[in-house]
């Protein structure tokens, strides 16, 4: 997928051209995977581009920052600021994608990351429309296990952690499929590369508890609190791999996937093999959410303009 970013980025407090945002080879991160990411959204709405839960998102870089003993230079209000100012910049008026990163930087070969070990913090921004077919995708499950708290932290969303999302990305593109699901080391499921899942059974809405090594998703989070404003029963358990196959529906949410409904799981058709009534009502007031026009959720929105 060939990016088109805008001309600027905020680089540890400075408004930097992209092409002259460089770092060094033998920077740490790129050795060791020592970053912590985040991925957010802004939307065009009739009277302004509104970014969708930004506090949220950078607290959460700040979270995963600190999981993995990274030291930041800023604070959170600084680079909540950061990103407004950097669209300002680039004079972003349409719909768009933000990615923060934080990591270390020239600190040698060293795996001891420590207080003092340099650090960045980079906000780049690009023209983002649609991740999915929102008509729906065809799922499998993936051979790979899903990271788990033995070995790296999944609330943490750590660049390392993402070969692991990679791995299942691969096998399942080679396959033929859209988007694969990955389970943890109990066989239950966990969640998609860069998505949470959803089950939709009998009218109830579950998905995977914390417990089952998901990272804790802020788009999860919006469509668990959306769906029970709306009297939906949502649950959080453990959801056995047969369980896909038997849902009435099931949908991925994510930044860039937003509400992604699953019209097939290895080949199994879910449902009527095509987005179910459940979904759909979540995702329409996911879109009409972020674009400004539910004044009940407002309070996530941070206008640019």
């Amino acid at each position: 997928m060939r990016l088109e970013e805008y001309a600027y980025v905020w680089l540890d407090g400075k408004m930097v051209e992209y092409n002259d945002a460089k770092v060094p080879l033998m920077t740490h991160a790129l050795h060791y995977g020592t970053s912590v990411i985040e991925g957010i959204r802004a939307y065009k709405a009739k009277d302004n581009l509104y970014i969708f839960r930004l506090e949220d998102h950078i607290k959460r870089l700040f979270r995963s920052a600190s999981i993995h003993s990274i030291p930041l230079r800023h604070s959170v209000s600084d680079v909540i600021d950061g990103v407004v100012q950097m669209l300002r910049k680039n004079d972003v008026r349409d719909s768009c994608y933000i990615r923060p990163i934080a990591f270390v930087g020239l600190h040698g070969i060293d795996l001891y990351v420590r207080e003092d070990s340099p650090s960045h913090i980079a906000i780049i921004a690009f023209k983002f429309d649609q991740y999915f077919n929102s008509n729906g995708i065809r799922a499998c499950i993936s051979s790979w296990r899903r990271i788990n708290d033995l070995s790296l932290p999944p609330l943490a969303k750590a660049g390392a952690n993402y070969l692991n999302s990679v791995l299942a990305t691969q096998e399942c593109r080679r396959r033929g499929y859209d988007e694969a699901i990955l389970l943890d080391n109990n066989g239950m499921v966990s969640e998609a590369p860069g998505e949470n899942v959803f089950v939709v059974r009998n009218g109830k809405i579950v998905t995977p508890s914390l417990a089952s090594c998901v990272l804790e998703g802020i788009t999860r989070d919006t469509a668990i609190r959306i769906a029970r404003d709306m009297g939906y029963v949502v649950e959080e358990r453990n959801i056995p791999r047969s369980e896909l196959y038997v849902a009435d529906e099931v949908f991925l949410t994510g930044t860039a996937a937003e509400i992604t409904p699953v019209i097939s799981i290895d080949d199994h058709i879910i449902g009527d093999g095509k987005e179910g009534k459940v979904t759909r009502s979540i995702r329409e007031m996911y879109a009409k959410t972020v674009r400004a026009e539910v004044k009940a959720y407002m309070d996530w929105l941070t206008p640019v303009w």
